[in-house]
């Protein structure tokens, strides 16, 4: 690696190596959300729906607990792989078939297997092409990133600033490596994760008052300080680094 985090530029005989078969990865995926859409599979991932079969599913978690463990799990990942619609969804579905700490747990896994697997398509199909003619510009962002990579991970996972889709795929652009990128959203998305599954634990109380149940009440004030508290946290390393920085500058 060169001094001060420089990334070298692509050679000629790199840019020339890629091929439009790479894309392959990508037209599976986008084949998958226009089937998604195409036949309306969304209509599965409602509280109606988990309301309306309620029954049959407990019943299937009682006497098949692994196949609907290993389902469920398969489930999410391609949800998110695929960048599909229902994560809120499951996350809480997840904590009332299986309970809080088994639902979090499972979640957690699962959606950190499936956003790895699309920062991984991202980064081998269209990472390097993007850095390649994106120009110096994107090397300086990529390496700015790069030297606090798992903070600021960190920090997208604990605050819903941005969409999950939309944090899977940027690290992939900025040549963030799969270890630091895996840990940072296993760890960065546990407390939003154990909110929604607590939550889910006691759907059920819900469902028989009658209530109606929105996803958008469950990210109350003092849960979102409390994420925010988290952030700040993540961010000590580097607000560290850089005034380390300015003492050595000024000394």
């Amino acid at each position: 690696m060169t001094k001060n985090h420089e990334i070298p530029p692509p050679t000629p005989e790199k840019a020339q190596n890629f091929s439009i078969k790479r894309l392959w990865p990508i037209a599976i995926l986008l084949l998958g959300i226009v089937i998604f859409f195409a036949f309306d599979l969304g209509r599965f991932l409602t509280f109606d729906a988990l309301r309306d079969n309620r029954a049959d599913l407990l019943a299937l978690q009682e006497e098949h607990g692994l196949s609907m463990i290993l389902g469920y799990a398969g489930i999410y990942i391609l949800i998110v792989a695929f960048s599909l619609p229902g994560g809120a969804f499951l996350t809480i579905a997840g904590g009332f078939l299986f309970g809080p700490l088994l639902g979090a747990f499972i979640v957690v896994v699962a959606a950190t297997v499936g956003a790895a697997i699309l920062f991984l398509i991202a980064k081998t199909t269209l990472g390097d092409a993007l850095r390649q003619r994106a120009g110096p510009w994107l090397q300086k962002m990529e390496a700015g990133f790069q030297e606090n990579a798992f903070s600021y991970l960190l920090v997208l996972r604990l605050i819903p600033l941005f969409p999950f889709f939309v944090v899977n795929l940027v690290p992939a652009f900025l040549g963030v490596s799969l270890r630091t990128y895996f840990l940072a959203t296993f760890i960065g998305i546990i407390p939003g994760t154990v909110v929604y599954s607590q939550v889910g634990a006691g759907l059920g109380s819900i469902f028989d008052s009658g209530e109606s149940f929105t996803v958008s009440g469950i990210l109350t004030t003092d849960i979102i300080l409390a994420l925010a508290g988290l952030a700040l946290l993540s961010l000590a390393p580097i607000l560290y680094k850089k005034i380390r920085s300015r003492q050595r500058q000024s000394s």
